[in-house]
């Protein structure tokens, strides 16, 4: 657990999952693509229980403020790497320290289960987003595209 201004962090647990949803949302909502979330909380749910991703929350005064999705990804040159694939903290908590003790969780288990890395996309007009992994040193590598190919329209048919 990871306190930071009251700002308390815990991986995630069953009850979670729909305050994990809401902030999906909320985050979809930000990128203005609300439209384009397709996942659901049964799906999550599902998802998180068949070891598919891990999950952080961060919390104040009981509440769910902020949440880090991660999932094992390989690289075969470097080995096992941890893939950020959202931290999203409420607009209402943003600047109160929760996006980086969700950090600090992610690079204390990445350090301690050995992943060689951290790796996430950022969109390139995030300017804040762009600023907090600039203040943790991060690489952004503007080298590569991204790739991608839908194979199947719904994942809730699975």
């Amino acid at each position: 657990m990871t306190d930071n201004k009251n700002i308390t962090v815990r991986m995630a647990d069953v009850d979670d999952i729909t305050d994990i949803y809401e902030l999906i949302a909320e985050l979809a909502e930000y990128e203005h693509a609300a439209d384009e979330v397709i996942n659901t909380p049964d799906q999550l749910l599902k998802d998180w229980q068949n070891g598919y991703f891990k999950a952080w929350v961060a919390q104040l005064n009981g509440q769910t403020i902020g949440m880090a999705l991660c999932y094992d990804r390989y690289s075969t040159w470097k080995g096992r790497c941890l893939y950020l694939e959202d931290i999203v903290v409420k607009q209402s908590h943003r600047r109160s320290g929760a996006g980086s003790a969700l950090m600090q969780a992610l690079v204390k288990y990445a350090t301690e289960n050995r992943y060689y890395s951290i790796n996430w996309q950022v969109l390139t007009w995030n300017e804040p987003a762009l600023n907090f992994y600039k203040k943790w040193k991060a690489e952004i590598d503007k080298e590569w595209w991204n790739g991608r190919l839908i194979v199947h329209q719904n994942q809730q048919e699975k």
